[in-house]
């Protein structure tokens, strides 16, 4: 399936409120003028990201014949409608704070990925080795820049960790970082574990977003501690 950048048509201005902030106004028209939450909305996606993970797939094809598949930061659920969409018999197990309204035939738990239990809960769903763990986590901001990276940072690293617990050998790892991509410790040790390590930023990430995303495949199985 191959996706088009989608065009852009009268553009809508929205009037600040007396209630509304001005940045919650600019939010609204760049909701209403954002041509991909219109396809969202049209296409039955919960959210825009969805096209997403679309573009990274017809980019480094990491979805085909995905039988088993974690996602990390499930809430809305756009990632994972993708998933079941494109690998429709696969198993799927994600995990988010926020509430999540149910997917057909995916489990999903509400709690913290840092969870001592969230790991095996996870792995124990899927009732095997998966084939691909995604991560669209973000940490909550606090407005400071460096600590909010940090903290991202720290919730990838987590992610990474996990997928070398859980992943059968030669699956995929795609985890959101921010920009500057993943740091060079995280690299040097995504590396360790996988045979190429790439990093992208899709057209459906909004260009003043400081989002990228790493794509680390061919998992080379669990390494001897050293």
């Amino acid at each position: 399936m191959t996706t088009k950048r989608p065009g852009s048509g009268l553009r809508q201005r929205v009037k600040t409120a007396r209630n509304r902030t001005a940045a919650s106004t600019r939010w609204l028209e760049r909701q209403l003028n954002d041509p991909y939450v219109q396809r969202a909305k049209a296409e039955g996606y919960r959210s825009r990201a969805a096209y997403k993970l679309i573009e990274l797939d017809e980019r480094f094809g990491f979805l085909r014949g995905a039988q088993r598949v974690i996602d990390l930061g499930i809430a809305p659920g756009g990632w994972t409608q993708v998933v079941r969409k494109m690998c429709p018999r696969a198993k799927i197990a994600g995990i988010d704070l926020l509430p999540v309204d149910p997917i057909d035939q995916v489990t999903i738990f509400q709690m913290d990925f840092l969870d001592d239990d969230a790991p095996r809960l996870l792995d124990e769903a899927l009732g095997g080795p998966a084939d691909l763990v995604l991560s669209d986590m973000a940490a909550n901001t606090v407005g400071h820049q460096q600590t909010d990276h940090l903290r991202t940072m720290a919730l990838v690293e987590a992610a990474q960790l996990f997928s070398t617990e859980v992943l059968r050998k030669g699956g995929t790892f795609v985890a959101k970082v921010l920009a500057g991509g993943a740091d060079n410790a995280l690299v040097a040790e995504l590396k360790r574990n996988f045979s190429t390590v790439k990093h992208a930023k899709p057209p459906a990430s909004r260009k003043e977003s400081s989002e990228w995303y790493v794509v680390a495949q061919g998992f080379k199985g669990r390494l001897e501690a050293e």
